[in-house]
């Protein structure tokens, strides 16, 4: 359904950092500047992009909102969760942990107050 996901940064260097660092604990590449200097990241046809806000206002996170990153395992969930509290990111919530239905979780704020959650599918 969705094609990607734009958020803003007031920082893009330091967002680079930070999503480079956990989307490779993912298995993913690094992201990309494109010509008109929006971060990139994609993996199979969907997209994160950041950006500086185009109406030259500073960047804010959203009250509310999650985005959700999928893993393949509870190993991934950790390696990222542990990548992004290493590279500017905010443990939230509870720690990493198994929920009821089997899937593994975990939670962080990335250094622009953005909440992100990964979840691995259950394996049973």
């Amino acid at each position: 359904m969705f094609t990607h996901v734009m958020i803003g940064s007031n920082d893009l260097e330091r967002a680079r950092n930070f999503y480079d660092a956990t989307f490779a604990a993912l298995g993913g590449k690094p992201g990309e500047m494109d010509a008109r200097g929006r971060l990139i990241y994609a993996h199979e046809g969907g997209r994160l992009m950041i950006t500086k806000p185009i109406d030259g206002k500073p960047a804010t996170a959203a009250n509310g909102g999650t985005i959700g990153i999928a893993a393949a395992s509870p190993d991934h969930v950790l390696a990222w969760h542990a990548a992004g509290t290493a590279h500017g990111g905010t443990a939230i919530e509870s720690p990493p942990r198994e929920r009821p239905n089997g899937s593994f979780v975990a939670y962080l704020r990335d250094p622009d107050g953005h909440k992100l959650t990964v979840r691995s599918q259950p394996t049973k």
